[in-house]
């Protein structure tokens, strides 16, 4: 099928899900082929530890419309997404991950809502089926993305979503070294929308991220979105300065009008402690994003390509 026949892309990171391949597989088929016969499903392996790629190899053999891509190391959910996007040849794309908590059958809802005037079309999960701690981290993280990077970031929405080629190709222009697809596609532009969905149990096994990665995953976001950190850290150097300018005339009137002995000691070490963290602490801030500016300069590719199938 040629690239310009495609309507539907469908693209899944696929990662430690060797018992659910055939299954993802099979619901996407079933879900789209409703739509249309011209779409193709892209499987993203990033490069697990079980048998996830030679399932993938299976349903590409069985089915001509699955192609696989398996990338050379694993270099997290995000980079698979791009790289499947790269892969994807259809009008329309989707993206979802591969554990089934995002319906298939949801797809035909969110073309037709992109049928009605939009280039994208955002799931918002309803009555999310995650434990508490994983909601209350999503729901402070966003919080904080929200603040920081001064936009409405959304705790409901997450990866799955439907876009026009051309935000794909305005997403795949963006030079960005640490990806962030739910801020990517919102900071592109164009005609946006979300549609609420019901968010359904997880098929098989629990989630490879980490309290470790999602922290990961925060920060770099955060520092590779947003400058606000840097800023904050200079409004509190000028708080600090006013304080100090404050305190000082407190102890000159209280040097003339009050009977003052030696005293203080414990003031002065406080003040030496207080101050040293909140210069290493901006030291550190400053540090994180020279970090970040030399991991871009690099140039780097945001992931590699291992072996192809179909």
């Amino acid at each position: 099928m040629s690239d310009e026949n495609i309507l539907i892309s469908v693209v899944s990171p696929v990662y430690r899900a060797e018992n659910i391949v055939d299954k993802l597989v099979e619901r996407i088929t079933a879900a789209v082929s409703k739509i249309t016969d011209r779409y193709e499903i892209v499987l993203v392996e990033d490069r697990g530890p079980d048998g996830s790629w030679e399932k993938i190899k299976e349903n590409c053999a069985k089915y001509e419309r699955v192609r696989g891509v398996r990338l050379s190391r694993n270099f997290g959910q995000q980079y698979a997404i791009a790289a499947g996007f790269d892969f994807s040849r259809g009008e329309w794309v989707v993206v979802m991950d591969c554990d089934l908590q995002d319906n298939p059958d949801e797809i035909a809802k969110m073309y037709a809502k992109a049928l009605e005037g939009y280039d994208i079309v955002l799931a918002s999960r309803r009555n999310r089926k995650d434990n508490f701690l994983k909601k209350l981290f999503s729901k402070y993280f966003y919080a904080l993305l929200s603040y920081l990077t001064d936009t409405r970031q959304d705790g409901t929405v997450a990866n799955f979503a439907l876009c026009h080629r051309k935000v794909i190709d305005a997403m795949a222009s963006m030079k960005d070294y640490h990806r962030y697809f739910p801020t990517m596609v919102k900071w592109v532009g164009f005609r946006l929308t979300t549609l609420s969905i019901e968010h359904v149990e997880r098929e098989d096994g629990k989630s490879s991220y980490t309290f470790k990665k999602r922290m990961r995953l925060a920060v770099d976001t955060i520092l590779s979105f947003s400058d606000k950190p840097l800023r904050l850290t200079i409004k509190l150097g000028v708080f600090i300065l006013l304080s100090s300018f404050l305190f000082a005339a407190f102890l000159v009137v209280r040097y003339i009008y009050a009977d003052v002995t030696v005293t203080g000691w414990a003031s002065t070490f406080l003040s030496l402690w207080f101050l040293s963290g909140v210069i290493i602490s901006v030291m550190g801030m400053v540090g994180l994003y020279i970090g970040k500016i030399f991991e871009g300069i690099k140039q780097r590719p945001t992931y590699i390509v291992d072996e192809e199938v179909n």
